[in-house]
This record gives structure tokens, sequence and C-alpha cells, in this order.
């Protein structure tokens, strides 16, 4: 007889469940149905199969009560399957954590109030902001502004009130989001809409990134290190594939991984774009640039060089790739199939027609003038990098979150949070404080 243990890991859970269902009467198992059915704060503790396996009816019971807990695992135990399909497009799990976190902080427990606060974005908000954003990306941006605000008074110690009239805002924006997610199911206008926009908009900073990149070494003569460019964003998009099958068929990107790896990678992109950005609109105000880049610029275009080539070009696309496949995911699970893959295309070909346009412009510019108007924006996109890596990594509770009342502009990283804000202000005043260096030192060897 084969051994328990000589069983592959999919197959020893389907026993224990199995085996486990036998501990329960059938009509404790139908009580618990509508248990799960009915009862949100319940849904709310047992999102994926992992976490049911992790929790026990005493566990649960903590949460939600004693008879609910019981009830609900009757029934998991003969339906774990009930954990992936009872997965409605609403925000329960985020009022659930927010609920408790008001709680925990009446309690005086500022510790835990913190940690549910994070835990009602990342796994009550996360999950659904890919599905949000593609109808109303105003709103999941206010719902995100509101959240954030909530952990900032929790951190100042603010009044039981002021918690309590945040939550109830948050509340409000979360009644008007829910009726979004279920009254655009079926839109077909909707979803091609949606898909057309994640592309523009995710693919948009790469492709800036990217297509100065290819500008300036065809300005500079020299097309040999073009295949460094092109590696990086030919290995980002693979990467993607890699990461779109990881995510679909073996674990779940949480909400917290995916924040994590956008911040990193968004600040990664800004200091490297801030190093080239000052170095670009150094050499625009040298002057006798046929003279520099014959004599000067081949050497300055060394392995190093390439290598930072490579990994502009590789962290400009994958940060971007990495994000519209969880949106494209949400988006291909909710049908209209035909018309997402209409929006892919259609916002394929106003990106190729970008690309061409940018770089047929850039062909026509004097040498001095291409470099002038490269750095700058470059040392633009570095900022608002910036802002959009310190906001992620907010969200993801790496970097305290003090919200302020400023407006939310999604396209320049501008966030209501002053750690972001400020981040931004540093690196705007080193860049003005770069160029104004630049342009004094041309000026006294001119």
């Amino acid at each position: 007889m084969v051994s328990f243990a000589a069983l592959p890991e999919a197959d020893r859970w389907a026993l224990a469940f199995y085996i486990g269902q036998f501990a329960h009467k059938q009509e404790e198992v139908t009580a618990g149905e509508a248990v799960w059915k009915d009862n949100a704060a319940v849904r709310a503790q047992l999102t994926t199969l992992d976490g049911l396996t992790r929790t026990t009816e005493g566990d649960l019971a903590k949460e939600v009560g004693v008879e609910p807990a019981a009830a609900a695992m009757a029934f998991l135990h003969v339906h774990p399957e009930a954990v992936v399909q009872m997965r409605p497009l609403t925000f329960d799990i985020a009022r659930q954590r927010l609920a408790q976190s008001e709680e925990a902080y009446d309690s005086k427990d500022f510790k835990r109030a913190a940690d549910l606060a994070l835990s009602a974005y990342l796994d009550g908000v996360e999950p659904l902001e890919p599905t949000l954003a593609t109808r109303d990306k105003a709103l999941l941006g206010r719902i995100e502004t509101a959240m954030s605000q909530f952990r900032s008074l929790l951190s100042s110690k603010a009044s039981l009130q002021e918690i309590k009239a945040q939550t109830l805002r948050i509340d409000d924006l979360f009644k008007e989001a829910d009726s979004v997610l279920s009254t655009a199911a079926d839109d077909s206008t909707a979803a091609f809409l949606g898909s057309f926009t994640i592309l523009l908009r995710e693919g948009l900073e790469a492709l800036l990134v990217v297509v100065a990149m290819v500008a300036f070494l065809r300005k500079a003569e020299r097309p040999d290190m073009l295949r460094y460019v092109h590696a990086g964003w030919v290995g980002a998009l693979a990467l993607g594939a890699v990461t779109w099958a990881i995510a679909t068929y073996i674990v779940n990107v949480s909400g917290a991984s995916r924040e994590v790896t956008e911040g990193l990678s968004s600040l990664f992109a800004a200091v490297v774009l801030l190093s080239v950005g000052m170095w670009m609109h150094q050499k625009s105000t040298a002057g006798k640039w046929q003279q520099y880049i014959h004599e000067k610029l081949s050497a300055a275009l060394n392995r190093k060089s390439a290598f930072f080539m490579f990994s502009l070009s590789f962290i400009a696309v994958y940060r971007e790739v990495f994000e519209t496949i969880l949106f494209y995911a949400a988006l291909w699970e909710q049908g209209n199939h035909t018309a997402v893959l209409g929006g892919l295309v259609a916002g394929l070909v106003v990106l190729l027609a970008v690309a061409f346009a940018l770089l047929k412009f850039s062909a026509r510019l004097p040498i001095g003038k291409f470099f002038a108007w490269s750095s700058m924006l470059v040392a633009v996109l570095a900022v608002v990098l910036t802002g959009k890596g310190v906001a992620a990594l907010q969200e993801a509770g790496w970097i305290a979150a003090l919200a302020i009342n400023t407006p939310r502009i999604d396209f320049l990283g501008i966030f209501p949070s002053a750690q972001a804000l400020g981040a931004q202000i540093v690196v705007a005043a080193v860049i003005i404080l770069g160029f104004a260096m630049n342009a004094r030192v041309a000026r006294g060897t001119s």
C-alpha cells in the first residue's frame, strides 16, 4: 500500500479534505452553507485555500463567534472549493478589516489597528484594483487616498471620532465602487475602453524611456549599443509572460508583493534616469558636438554603460508589464474577450504610432537641442517615478504615510502624501541644482 507521504502534495490535501468531511453531519453542512453565503465577516477571514488550511475552528471563532465558525468550517471541510468560487467583486473584506482596525484602536492596541488597516487595503482593495481601474480610475484613486488617510490618522493617534468618520467616508466610496463593479460586468464598450486605456496608460512611460534611449544611441552613432536596449525590453516582455503564467497557474501575486515590486523598480529606474538626465544635460551645454561624438562618446559608452542601458530598458518595461498583466488578467475573467482583444490591438497601434513619431521627430533635431530636450524629459520621468515608487512602498507598508491635502495626479506621480511629495521635491531640487551647475560650467569654459 502506498504511504501517505508518497502521494503528491495536491493528492495529500485532497485526501485530507475527503476524510475531514466525515466529521460532520449533512445538516451541519447545510447550515454552514447558509452561513458561508450570508455572513460577510466569515468570508473575510477565509479568502484562500492556504488560509483555510491554516485556520482552525477556534481561530475563526475568535473573530466571528463560536456558532458561525463551527457551521462555516463544517461546510468548508466538505466543500473547500467554495473558498475559491465565492469571490464576489465587493469590498466586504476591506470593510471587515477596517471595522476590526477601529475596534483595536478603541482598545488601545495601536499596532494591531495599523496591521488591520494595512490588511484592509492589501487584502480587501488591492485584489479588486485592476477591475475597478478599468471601470473608474478616478474612484479607485479616491479610495486609495481615503485608505491612506485612515492609516495616517491611526499613526498620528487621532481621536476615535475622527477614525469613525473616516471609516464612514471610506464605506461610502466602497458602496459607490460596488455599484460600478456590479453594473459594468457585461459591458463590451467598457471592456474595450478599459483594455485600450490600460495598455496606453501603462505603456506610455516605458515607451518614452526606451524611445529616448534608442534615439540617443542613434544620435551618438552607436548602433552597436542598441542591442542592449532591445535585449532589455524583450527580456522584460519574456519575464512578463513568465510572471503571467506563475500568477495564473502556480501562485497568487499578493497585493504586498505587487506594491513592493512596483515601488522598488520605480525607485531604481528613477535613480538611473536622474543620473542619465544630468549627464545628458551636461553634454547639451558642451558645444562642438560632432567632435565630442566622435572623440569622446565612443569611449564613454563602455561595458558599464551597456549594463545600465540594459538595466534601464528592462526595469522601465517590466514594471509596466507587471502591472499590465494583473490588470488584463482581471479584465479577462469578466468575459467580453473580443472587446478586450480589440482594445489591446488598438492600444498597440497607438503606442507604435507614438514611438514612430517620436523617433522621426528626434532624428530631425540638432544634436544639442536633442540632448537638452531629452535631458528634460528624462528628468521629469525621474520625478514621476520617484513619487510612484514611494507611494507603492507606502501601500505595501514599507514606508509610513502622512496624508496631506493636495491633489492626486497619477500620471505625474503626485499623491497626497508628505513622504511621496517630499521625495519628489528633493529629486526636483537636485535636478534644478545640477542643471544650473552645468550651465554655469559651460559659461565659464566658453
